[in-house]
């Protein structure tokens, strides 16, 4: 897959993730498209690790469930970690 497509799927991933999540996240644009590239190579590389799920095709819905289930992963984490830091500072 190439650079823009894989940059492609993580703003799409990262996207889907948001709406999936129930909640209020922070973050614009770029923070989503960090957070589903970040997601897209944690599913890739957990696809490929535990299933043998090969990210090189673009349309296939493999990758699409894996980096979106990555980007899920990636985005409970970041509103863990942005959350313990909001409420650490207002004490």
């Amino acid at each position: 897959m190439s650079f823009l497509a894989f940059l492609l799927l993580g703003l799409i991933a990262g996207a889907i993730a948001k709406a999936i999540l129930p909640g209020k996240q922070g973050g614009g644009l770029f923070i989503t498209l960090i957070l589903g590239v970040v997601g897209a190579l944690l599913g890739g590389w957990l696809g490929g690790l535990l299933f043998g799920i090969d990210m090189a095709e673009f349309w296939s819905i493999s990758t699409w469930l894996t980096a979106i289930v990555g980007s899920i992963i990636v985005l409970l984490i970041y509103g863990l970690v942005t959350r313990n830091s909001r409420s650490g500072s207002r004490a």
